[in-house]
């Protein structure tokens, strides 16, 4: 009988599409069209036209009406880097390496969910189209982009009112026009934890600049954004940088010292020699809670440039791969209110595509924690609910 149905839907096809070049067009049942998506919807993980994960795929900037609870979008932008460009194609790498995730075989044993296949509606959104000649106009494209990208209609009530975005750098800049968008969604500034070899907190005056310089780079940007009030950096509001190991400035401490002014908590990659991955991650989580809301930074320089090489500014002596999606596990208990993951350059990599498998397993592992999150919160809030009454 499934036989029948299914040459009877063929021959339907073949006389629909028929009857359309003659201006006749055929109306499909929904039955008729379920069995076409039962037939051809499937893609494997070798075919597509590249969205992160085979999700769909929507312009959302030119297509407001569009509603998702949790959005990718790429930032192909790599004009704030101080070292090796490149990572404007990072985005593109990402999303080619994140084929093998398929919305069939997503279940993440972890955290006992299929972030593809449970109560948010994930799409891709696309790129940011970013000028690559004007930083000031970069940073206005990518702020008004997430302010826009931010305030879209989520489909679920778990996602209380505001879809999330994670971002696919793109040099880590962009964090800075995150954060603006997410003050103003939100109302108040967040707090953030930040994975990377490297502070990002510098003072860009304390670079040379006798030519005249700019402070937006992507080792200035979280400096900006205490500037502008954007990180609840307070004394009951710090946040967390994890993964150093950079050189520092000068012959002493001062970018430590500046660091710490900002009100920020430093876990050196080293740490994890003496403490393992569950001291790393009890430090995050006794900084961080479980309540304020959390922007979620990851440049993929956090890991060894044996594990990730394709990278703008590679330190050696970085985390493995397994040791930082062990951590990422471990905090998945965090208010994530958006996320990046930054500073993959493909042009660097080996042919196995090891920086942008790792960058696109990041993703997958972010996506997991934040519907997990959203399945508890509802799960508390409907018990809350019970004892009220």
């Amino acid at each position: 009988m499934k036989f029948i149905t299914w040459l009877s839907i063929l021959a339907l096809a073949g006389s629909g599409y028929s009857c359309g070049r003659h201006g006749d067009e055929k109306e499909w049942s929904k039955e008729e069209l379920d069995e076409l998506e039962a037939k051809w919807g499937h893609e494997w993980a070798f075919n597509g036209i590249g969205s992160f994960a085979h999700l769909d795929y929507v312009k959302c900037l030119t297509n407001p009406q569009e509603k998702y609870d949790i959005a990718i979008i790429g930032a192909p932008f790599d004009t704030a880097v101080s070292f090796r460009p490149g990572a404007r194609f990072g985005p593109r790498a990402i999303r080619q390496a994140s084929s093998r995730q398929t919305s069939l075989r997503a279940f993440n044993p972890r955290a006992n969910i299929n972030p593809y296949q449970n109560w948010a509606k994930i799409i891709d959104c696309g790129d940011i189209p970013i000028t690559p000649f004007d930083n000031n106009i970069a940073t206005e494209q990518m702020t008004q982009a997430f302010k826009n990208l931010g305030r879209a209609q989520p489909i679920s009530s778990l996602s209380k009112g505001r879809p999330k975005l994670i971002t696919l750098g793109g040099d880590h800049s962009l964090a800075l026009p995150a954060l603006r968008s997410l003050k103003e969604i939100y109302g108040k500034p967040v707090r953030v934890l930040h994975f990377d070899a490297h502070l990002d907190t510098w003072n860009p005056a304390a670079y040379p600049s006798a030519w005249g310089s700019t402070h937006f780079t992507h080792g200035s940007m979280f400096w900006m954004a205490n500037q502008e009030g954007l990180l609840s950096n307070s004394s009951t509001g710090q946040s967390v940088h994890a993964g150093l190991r950079t050189r520092l400035s000068g012959s002493d401490w001062a970018d430590h010292e500046s660091d710490t002014a900002q009100n920020w908590v430093r876990y050196a990659a080293d740490e994890i020699d003496d403490i393992g991955t569950q001291g790393i991650i009890d430090g995050i989580m006794s900084v961080l809670g479980t309540e304020d809301p959390v922007y979620l930074s990851v440049d993929i320089d956090v890991l060894d440039p044996a594990f990730a090489p394709g990278t703008g500014t590679p330190e050696p002596g970085g985390w493995t791969t397994r040791e930082f999606i062990r951590i990422l596990r471990g905090i998945e208990g965090l208010n994530i209110v958006g996320a990046d993951v930054v500073e993959v350059s493909p042009a660097y990599q080996g042919r196995g595509e090891e920086t942008a498998l790792a960058a696109a397993q990041v993703v997958y592992e972010i996506l997991s924690s934040i519907v997990k999150r959203g399945l508890e919160d509802g799960a508390r809030e409907k018990t809350d609910t019970k004892d009220e009454l």
